[in-house]
């Protein structure tokens, strides 16, 4: 594909863009679905194609093929071409891109246990086994709905600036929806991924079946011996699983650069976090949130992102403070600044747009024993069923699934759906230690329109909040 890449640029150059690019992108893989132990059959994808972005006279315009011919890319090239010049005549202010440097590169992810090579049978077994741990446990588990998913994904991108990587990522996953009843009542662990870039090695290493057969279990005892939350002002400890939520809907997607200059504001919302506000305190001294495409086998993987910039680290809050924002090439030349590589697309017939990869609360200096010892009264929330945040992303809202209460330094007995409603600066304020360890959790972050959908972890360290209002369903 290489060389259809290079003359789709070469194309868009001749008919006079100031700039182009091109990204080949082939997916291959499984998915097998099961409902309460009976197979629901097996899928097949296999998609791939070319998409070409353009900037003509500082308008951009984009277009895609899926016929891998030279006459096919070649159009697209001229539709491409033809939409930025018809942009440019409707911009107050011409697009520009924020210069980089870029590398001709290969990367990829490789697999212990290639995917490829398991035959379905063997796959399905992974589900039989989930399946087996749960009705094993005797708990009544009326609806049981369990997924399993790989895909292997291939990229070539090359831009007129001297730019070629080329990388290979293979990512399998595993889900599963378990309701349990009992007593007349019913509790749900909604939709649980468990999902890694790499291969079939990492599911068998991470154990579903295990977390699943734990996941019933505490669903039963919240049941039966969970009773109501404290109301008011009390301590609350976060796990990585609700801080994860919690950094990526709060921080991260406010801190993305495109929503917080307008452009996601009939889409996905804004973004109460204005240009302005790089280097102002939005929490404690203890909180330091990170954006890491380069975590090794994380769902949301990438070493070069979707416009050829080579990824980093991204300190979105460093001690309490706003560092840095999510940016692409287009709106970091908005602020005078370089992208940190923030570009995603999840296909070829998509625009790369501003996105989170592998977001976390960083870990601090505490045991979990530390964080709950001089607690009078408070709430561990383990996981939560529901959260909701407004358009600003400021706030919010969740309700735990998991959790317990505290008291006197000790963990008692479950509480059922405790609710945390806080604005993000109170929220973030309120955290006075947080743990050493870090779990990461992962998800499907939507945005943009079309939509897209892209494989992201959430997570961190344990966190201690202080004194926060909580309140009863």
């Amino acid at each position: 594909m290489h060389d259809l890449v290079e003359f789709a640029v070469e194309r868009a150059l001749d008919l006079g863009a100031e700039y182009a690019e091109a990204r080949f992108e082939e997916k291959q893989g499984t998915s097998i679905a099961m409902k309460n132990g009976v197979p629901e059959g097996l899928s097949l994808l296999s998609d791939r194609g070319i998409g070409i972005r353009v900037l003509v006279n500082g308008g951009m315009g984009f277009a895609s093929t899926n016929v891998l011919t030279k006459e096919s890319v070649a159009e697209a090239v001229e539709r491409a071409v033809k939409l930025a010049k018809s942009a440019s005549k409707l911009r107050k202010e011409p697009i520009k891109f924020s210069e980089e440097h870029f590398h001709q590169v290969k990367y990829e992810v490789k697999m212990k246990k290639d995917f490829r090579d398991v035959p379905p049978e063997e796959k399905l077994e992974l589900l039989k086994k989930i399946e087996e741990e749960v009705m094993g446990t005797g708990i009544k588990v009326p609806m049981r709905y369990l997924a399993y998913s790989d895909q292997l994904w291939k990229k070539v991108f090359v831009n007129s600036e001297g730019a070629y990587v080329k990388s290979k990522i293979p990512r399998v996953s595993v889900m599963y929806n378990l309701v349990v009843f009992e007593n007349g009542q019913m509790e749900q662990a909604p939709f649980i991924e468990r999902a890694f870039s790499g291969g079939l090695e990492l599911i068998e290493k991470d154990e579903p079946w295990e977390r699943a057969k734990k996941e019933v279990g505490t669903l039963r005892k919240l049941i039966v011996e969970g009773k109501r939350p404290p109301e008011g002002k009390v301590d609350l400890v976060i796990s990585p699983e609700v801080a994860g939520i919690a950094v990526h809907e709060s921080v991260g997607h406010p801190y993305e650069l495109d929503r917080i200059m307008g452009r996601e504001a009939a889409q996905a919302g804004e973004s109460f976090v204005k240009p302005d506000m790089l280097g102002e305190r939005i929490g404690s001294e203890v909180v330091t949130v990170i954006d890491d495409p380069t975590i090794p086998n994380s769902w949301g993987f990438y070493l070069y992102d979707d416009e050829g910039v080579k990824a980093r680290p991204r300190y979105l809050i460093r001690n309490g403070i706003i560092t840095e924002f999510l940016m692409n090439r287009e709106y970091a030349y908005k602020l005078g600044l370089n992208s940190n590589a923030a570009a995603r697309a999840i296909n070829y017939n998509r625009e790369p747009i501003v996105r989170m990869a592998n977001t976390y609360l960083a870990p601090g200096d505490y045991s979990f024993e530390e964080l709950i010892e001089d607690i009078k009264l408070g709430v561990y929330m383990v996981s939560f069923n529901e959260w909701n945040i407004d358009d600003r992303r400021y706030q919010q809202r969740y309700i735990g699934r998991e959790a317990y209460l505290i008291e006197n330094g000790e963990i008692k007995h479950p509480v059922k759906r405790p609710i945390l409603e806080i604005t993000t600066r109170g929220l973030w304020t309120s955290v006075d230690a947080v743990g050493k360890e870090v779990e990461f959790y992962p998800g499907t972050c939507g945005k943009g329109e079309p939509g897209q959908g892209v494989p992201v972890w959430m997570g961190g360290a344990h966190a201690r909040l202080r004194d926060i209002p909580l309140r009863r369903p």
